[in-house]
């Protein structure tokens, strides 16, 4: 088996120091059945290539089956894949040649496991039902995938394609912790499940701390985290607590009041005074304004739930087109029922696409497009995967315009149920004050070309602003 991760920070002898692995001599490392071994093909400051050789002993494998005997076919203990294709034997080699990385610790250079590196990673053979069971597994993630499948034999083309891969990653900015969690979780889940170890109680911690902090919200957790266990016992509490992680609770900027004047209202005119409203729908209405303002005929919904958006676009007959875009599928489903969409008529029809997929992950469908609308969607990314989403959409999208909405954090004292420091969501990963916000929208328009201006949403107070801000960049 064999792993390869390369990257092109500067210095990209970095890898070195993160992987705690001197990249000027081969290491090996003893683990059950065999020995890992690391080593650097290339090691420079412009480019260093980390490679892990898992050198399995078939004998050894044999000697250690746990299986019935007469299991399989006659020859299965001595004829198999295991030795060579990834799995839980590749996952285990990571945890322990790699197991300082994968805490995120690096002692000669404390920051520098938060740093958002460029990384590729490739897995020589990788056992998948279907390049399309990979790309669920790895897409929702960030990552650029390129696969190769080989052929069961290449002189009898007739026989078709095995179910062998070769698998590489690319991710523009992230933490090597985070490539290799997720390279130790999904591993064995594309391998069948088939562990070569007991599956207990600590295996389930183990899911939950490798994966804690992305798999409550990746679109294929049940799957990943039934192929993991395997056993009832095990995976429907785990799934109980992810799911716990990621349920929806009531947001803290639902309804939001009309700022205090020190005029009482006048209630002799036909003018009442302000109501309580949605902010939500504050948000929705004045995102669809101002692309209707800006003429805009093909739009983008990136992260449109259950289609509030989408529904308020489709009135403008202006707009010619949409793409609503989610990770989610329960989400796009009811996105579907609420828009009506299989009575709709087919002219109406024909306006809109919904599609699952990530704002951290490159997609061509997100080419060509007029404006793109972001409501509520990044504070729900961990700050380390902004990079990739500025990738995503400003670097290769490009869209002709580009509406971000994120809540306010100095208006968040105004909220009497919020503490100090706390979250309006339970799935928000920051919040950001006004001057963050500026500074981030400047930052990235500076980058792509595109021209930024800034403005409140909801009702305004003088020491904390407005309840939520909008970013509209155009080019």
């Amino acid at each position: 088996m064999l792993l390869t991760i390369t990257t092109t920070h500067q210095p990209a002898t970095d890898l070195g120091y993160l992987l705690h692995k001197n990249p000027a001599r081969l290491q090996s490392i003893d683990i059950a059945y065999g020995q890992a071994h690391v080593f650097y093909p290339e090691a420079t400051a412009e480019c260093c290539t980390a490679a892990l050789l898992l050198d399995i002993d078939p004998i050894g494998l044999v000697r250690n089956h746990r299986g019935p005997a007469g299991e399989g076919f006659a020859l299965e203990q001595y004829v198999n894949d295991r030795p060579y294709a990834a799995s839980s034997f590749l996952s285990t080699a990571l945890s322990k040649a790699f197991n300082t990385a994968m805490n995120g610790t690096c002692k000669d250079r404390p920051a520098l496991p938060d740093a958002l590196l460029p990384l590729e990673a490739t897995v020589a053979a990788l056992p998948a039902a279907s390049p399309e069971q990979i790309h669920r597994l790895f897409a929702p993630l960030g990552y650029e995938i390129s696969i190769e499948a080989h052929a069961l034999d290449p002189t009898v083309p007739a026989w078709g394609a095995s179910r062998y891969h070769s698998l590489r990653l690319r991710h523009p900015a992230l933490r090597l912790q985070d490539l290799l969690s997720h390279l130790y979780v999904l591993l064995p889940v594309l391998d069948r499940g088939d562990k070569h170890y007991w599956i207990n109680r600590e295996e389930a911690e183990k899911l939950l701390r490798r994966g804690g902090e992305w798999l409550p919200r990746h679109p294929e957790r049940e799957f990943i985290t039934r192929r993991y266990l395997r056993f009832a016992e095990f995976v429907n509490p785990t799934l109980e607590r992810l799911l716990a992680v990621d349920a929806a609770e009531a947001p803290a900027d639902e309804l939001v009041e009309a700022p205090e004047t020190q005029e009482a209202p006048d209630l002799t005119t036909d003018n009442p005074p302000p109501k309580t409203q949605s902010l939500h729908d504050l948000r929705l209405d004045r995102v669809a304004a101002v692309i209707g303002e800006l003429g805009a005929r093909r739009v983008l919904d990136l992260g449109c739930g259950e289609g509030k958006l989408v529904r308020r676009l489709l009135k403008n007959p202006q707009i010619e087109f949409v793409l609503a875009l989610d990770v989610a599928w329960q989400e796009l489903e009811r996105a579907r029922q609420r828009l009506h969409l299989a009575e709709m008529p087919p002219r109406q029809r024909e306006r809109l696409t919904l599609a699952q997929g990530s704002v951290l992950y490159h997609d061509e469908r997100l080419a060509g497009y007029d404006a793109a609308a972001v409501v509520e969607v990044i504070e729900h990314l961990d700050e380390s995967r902004l990079a990739a989403f500025e990738q995503v959409v400003f670097a290769r999208a490009r869209p002709g315009s580009v509406l971000v909405t994120t809540p306010n954090a100095d208006y968040n004292q105004r909220y009497e149920t919020l503490s100090a420091g706390e979250f309006r969501h339970s799935d928000h990963r920051f919040e950001w004050t006004r001057a963050e916000f500026a500074a981030w929208a400047t930052g990235v328009a500076a980058r792509h070309g595109y021209r930024v201006r800034l403005e409140p949403l909801g009702p305004e107070y003088a020491e904390v602003g407005a309840p939520s801000q909008l970013a509209v960049f155009e080019l």
